[in-house]
């Protein structure tokens, strides 16, 4: 949704470009006036927003948990296979009870916010008609169809990246890894009364035979 918002947002500049490089060149430069029309019109815009507005939210309260799974990930690596497999479990549900809390409070948040954050910067730096013109956009059939087939396009983009650089990628995680690893193990300390493994026994000499 974010993604959306930005590319609309960009729509909307270029719709606009077009329009004041068609147009004769004002006078002087007059900051947007305020009115009732135009206090609607950016509470409309807001509603409008909203969506984007917790996708964005939700991004940025699921970022923390996508990096701390991406280092748990690489701690559970050293560990031995009977231990892994339930603390993965046991991680997998912290991470999604986190998500589970903090995604609603972010996005609660986030729409609350808005009218005090987003609708001065709009009403300040938008003339009447710019929001007008966003508004349209943002209403607009096609929008509507892109926001519905934007997930889609997503997915494809993503799978034929991992397609065409998966191996590439794969490489230079792999040598994160190791080297990540290789700096944790020497910087933990040997724990307290730990010993070194010994040598297997060599096996017992055989007696010589007697003549």
């Amino acid at each position: 949704m974010l993604k959306t918002l930005v590319l609309t947002l960009a729509l909307a500049t270029t719709g606009l470009a077009q329009a004041q490089a068609q147009a004769p060149a004002p006078a002087a430069a007059s900051a947007p006036v305020s009115s009732a029309a135009k206090k609607e019109l950016v509470a409309k815009l807001l509603q409008l927003l909203q969506p984007a507005v917790a996708g964005m939210a939700q991004q940025l309260a699921q970022q923390p948990a996508a990096q701390l799974q991406q280092a748990a990930g690489a701690a559970l690596q050293r560990l031995p296979a009977e231990r892994r497999e339930a603390l993965a479990r046991d991680i997998d549900a912290d991470l999604r009870k986190y998500v589970e809390e903090a995604v609603p409070i972010a996005r609660d948040k986030a729409v609350k916010l808005a009218p005090t954050t987003l609708g001065p910067l709009l009403e300040e730096r938008f003339t009447e008609d710019e929001l007008r013109q966003i508004a349209g956009i943002l209403e607009s059939p096609a929008n509507r169809k892109f926001q519905q087939q934007f997930p889609d396009m997503q997915r494809a983009l993503g799978e034929k990246l991992v397609a065409e650089s998966g191996p590439e990628i794969e490489v230079k995680l792999r040598a994160l890894n190791q080297s990540v690893t290789q700096r944790l193990q020497a910087a933990v300390p040997p724990q307290p009364g730990a010993s070194a493994p010994k040598p297997a026994p060599k096996p017992a000499a055989k007696p010589a035979s007697k003549p």
